[in-house]
């Protein structure tokens, strides 16, 4: 075993510290206060400041109702150690952060877009970025987690590491202002993957500059069995305009609804409805909000009354 085993390992831990907590609509700050740490602990543990402990992965897989999930990867991590010499404090440096180097990203303007024909969701996610900051941001993090199970972690588990999310079926494409973007991927779970959109592809680059503006795209695609009935929208950078849009066939007689989670407060019903729309045979609903809160997060969830729970549990 090496070092290198041992850095993969707390990264795996790390990564499964977020999926769970992104799925459950916590912060790091909310989460640390749940399990009686700093607020700050959680974030340092995420971005490998801090190696992970036996109590911080038994409290955190109860807090996040992880099934054990979260203590299966700390038991990994702990078995890498075992067979590894330790790292002194400085010997492996925090893993490079998506805005580092004094950057500054604001969203201008967040617009996702779920469409289903029966058979498989295709997500859309559109943002213009504006940097102001005092250096080129050369990539981008995103995030693609599912929950084919919410409340049933255990259940949810079985299912992905019989059916994982494979980059084939993802399908993922990207661009940046009508450049494609080339991407590599951060972490490679059964439900959650971290990837990075690089401002490159093999013919040119194209960073943001400081005081530059540009809108990325990038979209992937799940199959029904493994895209559970909610999709949630993260505010990590701060945002001007948050927008999503959800096109189900209307034959399947969707029905739409929606929770906000913030820092400070549990899940309350989002301030308005979601708008709803018929179009050429497609039920559209649309929510938007302005100036969203920082860390605040936006859960729409939906059921198609035409179908049975056997047919689409």
């Amino acid at each position: 075993m090496t070092d290198e085993l041992l850095s993969e390992e707390a990264d795996a831990f790390a990564a499964e510290v977020a999926y769970w907590r992104e799925v459950r609509g916590l912060s790091k700050r909310a989460l640390a206060q749940q399990m009686g740490f700093d607020p700050s602990y959680v974030s340092h543990v995420e971005s490998g400041r801090h190696r992970p402990t036996e109590e911080f992965a038994r409290l955190a897989d109860d807090v996040l109702n992880a099934g054990g999930a979260v203590r299966r990867r700390w038991s990994a991590f702990a078995a890498s150690r075992s067979t590894s010499r330790v790292l002194t404090p400085g010997a492996r440096a925090p893993g490079p952060q998506p805005y580092a180097g004094g950057t500054a990203l604001v969203v201008e303007h967040d617009a996702a877009r779920l469409v289903f024909d029966g058979m498989a969701y295709r997500l859309t996610m559109r943002r213009r970025l504006r940097n102001t900051g005092d250096q080129p941001v050369t990539r981008y993090l995103i995030r693609i987690s599912v929950d084919r199970y919410p409340g049933e972690p255990e259940r949810s588990n079985a299912h992905y590491r019989e059916h994982p999310l494979t980059w084939e079926e993802l399908d993922l494409t990207a661009s940046s202002g009508g450049e494609e973007m080339r991407w590599e991927a951060k972490h490679d779970r059964d439900a959650f993957k971290e990837v990075w959109l690089l401002f490159e592809n093999p013919q040119t680059r194209f960073p943001l500059y400081p005081g530059q503006t540009v809108w990325i795209e990038y979209a992937y695609t799940v199959s029904a069995e493994k895209w559970g009935r909610w999709f949630q929208r993260a505010v990590r950078l701060p945002t001007e305009h948050l927008e999503v849009q959800l096109a189900f066939p209307a034959w399947l007689d969707p029905v739409v609804w929606g929770t906000e989670t913030s820092m400070t407060a549990e899940a309350t019903p989002l301030a308005t409805a979601p708008a709803h729309a018929a179009d050429d045979g497609v039920d559209v609903f649309t929510w938007s909000t302005d100036n969203p809160q920082l860390h605040a997060r936006y859960r729409l969830e939906w059921r198609f009354r035409a179908r049975t729970e056997q047919e689409h549990p």
